[in-house]
């Protein structure tokens, strides 16, 4: 499966243009007295640490950090940034999360998508009931969940392929499948 790198806020194939950065990771804390990071992971390829050579930090504005070292650590990243030599400086980090620019996203297989370009999807039932737009998406890790905003209210629809029946982003329309009592349950 090819990386699905998303970005929090933006739009997909509403009026918001594609975001120029994708969100792949977020410093938590600092990690030792050496300027390491840990970095909570926000790519299906955490492998791609390693390809990079530099990484942009920060919230509103980006500093573009070079990488000078990455390994694995229990379920997360540890990283070392340069001009990051010490717990104080690492500490400056905490909380900022890490992007890279769009163009260097490993290119999607077909039927893949950034999470992003899910955000104001229309999502319609089988049998053509509105349930109203993808406003957010909440990550469990074991799989994703759309949260849908809509005449009835907030509805949390989970990506499985036994709900999810199609997303097609040229007709900006998220095809589902309800499971017995799912709306029942919510609404």
């Amino acid at each position: 499966m090819a990386d699905r790198w998303y970005v929090k806020s933006g739009s997909g194939s509403g009026s918001i243009p594609e975001p120029r950065n994708l969100i792949i990771g977020h410093v938590t804390r600092p990690h030792g007295i050496r300027g390491e990071v840990r970095v909570e992971i926000h790519t299906e390829q955490p492998d791609r640490f390693f390809m990079l050579d530099s990484i942009l930090v920060g919230e509103q504005e980006l500093l573009p950090m070079t990488i000078e070292s990455v390994r694995f650590h229990q379920k997360i990243i540890i990283l070392k940034l340069g001009n990051c030599d010490t717990r104080n400086q690492a500490e400056r980090l905490r909380d900022k999360q890490l992007f890279i620019p769009i163009e260097e996203a490993i290119p999607l297989e077909e039927d893949e998508y950034f999470l992003y370009q899910l955000i104001g999807l229309k999502v319609q039932t089988e049998e053509n009931q509105a349930l109203g737009e993808i406003v957010d998406i909440i990550e469990t890790g074991a799989n994703d969940v759309f949260v849908v905003q809509g005449p009835s209210g907030q509805i949390l629809i989970p990506d499985i392929p036994q709900v999810i029946l199609d997303i097609n982003l040229d007709k900006n329309i998220v095809l589902v499948r309800l499971l017995p009592g799912l709306l029942d349950e919510q609404i």
